[in-house]
């Protein structure tokens, strides 16, 4: 049976670089893909119990979700795992569902028992004896979708999508435009749908239109909640336009819509934030804000964190874009 010293004979390195590559050091990607040939082609397995008695390392990295069947934490997830699984690391998925108990099992069980190295948290909003008991622990964070004190995160510039969102409708001669935003506990990670909601109310108050509070509605991150949230709002004083939360939350009010009759984007405008596998397909004009993207970026800074101690909180702003599609025009003279 092979051992680490062939593999590093076959590879052309050295045993310790052999280790590194194997057990998620640091190593350049080439030296990896050369390591893991010749550990493929010897049909030679690192021993994770012994790598972690050696290391003091599980090569594992906890991930926190409040919903995992939401396209933005799936796709969060991919990014995560692509970076991870590069490295040699596992990932646990913690799934709260939106239930407060499973979050305190999480902390008092499963991360107490070291079998994570690190957490990455997406729109969890982590309190401080979290953050407490997590460096207690000596496990790094990132989070993502909001600043905490002292830890690493990765975020989009909530306030400013939400301007730009609202100003596009602006631009096109809109004055009546609603908001539907979130009212859920997951709109409440981060005070999500307070920010995007005040980016509406802003870009209206520098255009020296006064935010009317009947154009406002709440809804959860789902189509389901957008689209009754868009039927209550489009059959009292109608709008015409609606900037909506998210594009779920976007693509309910484009059904709502058209179940009343109207014509996208003749009788009424819409403008989403996400660019949600579905927002092509509907023509909807939205911000794309790449959460794949996002994951990739946390799971690297998690990444750098486990390789350094001590390293100071890293914060990145990811960037977005803005894609007009045929949901968004000017208003009809006639409405």
């Amino acid at each position: 049976m092979a051992d680490i010293a062939d593999v590093a004979e076959r590879a052309g390195v050295s045993i310790a670089t052999v280790s590194r590559a194997l057990n998620g050091k640091s190593a350049s990607p080439e030296t990896r893909k050369k390591v893991r040939a010749a550990a493929k082609e010897l049909g030679y397995v690192v021993s994770s119990s012994a790598s972690s008695l050696a290391s003091g390392r599980m090569n594992n990295v906890g991930f926190m979700v409040p919903f995992v069947d939401r396209w933005f934490f799936t796709s969060v997830l991919k990014g995560v795992e692509a970076v991870l699984l590069d490295r040699g690391y596992d990932l646990t998925l913690y799934d709260l569902q939106g239930v407060d108990e499973q979050r305190g099992k999480v902390f008092a069980n499963s991360l107490r028992r070291a079998s994570v190295d690190g957490l990455i948290a997406a729109s969890i909003e982590l309190a401080p004896d979290e953050v407490r008991t997590l460096r207690d622990l000596g496990k790094p964070v990132v989070s993502i979708g909001g600043s905490i004190d002292g830890v690493s995160t990765v975020n989009v510039d909530n306030l400013r999508v939400s301007r730009l969102a609202t100003e596009h409708l602006i631009s096109l001669g809109h004055t009546r435009i609603a908001h539907v935003g979130s009212g859920s506990a997951l709109g409440s990670a981060f005070q999500l749908g307070d920010t995007r909601s005040e980016g509406w109310q802003s870009a209206l108050r520098e255009a020296g239109i006064a935010a009317d509070p009947s154009l406002f509605r709440e809804a959860d991150f789902d189509i389901p909640s957008g689209y009754q949230a868009g039927k209550s709002l489009l059959a009292y004083n109608r709008p015409t336009a609606i900037f909506a939360a998210s594009d779920e939350i976007a693509i309910g009010c484009l059904l709502a819509a058209r179940d009343l009759g109207l014509v996208v984007p003749r009788d009424l405008s819409v403008v989403g934030i996400d660019d949600h596998q579905l927002a092509g397909f509907f023509g909807l004009t939205t911000i794309a804000q790449f959460p794949e993207e996002q994951g990739r970026h946390a799971g690297q800074m998690i990444l750098a964190m486990l390789d350094q101690d001590d390293v100071d909180p890293q914060h990145h702003t990811t960037e977005t874009t803005f894609i007009v599609r045929s949901s968004t025009a000017r208003p009809d003279p006639a409405s």
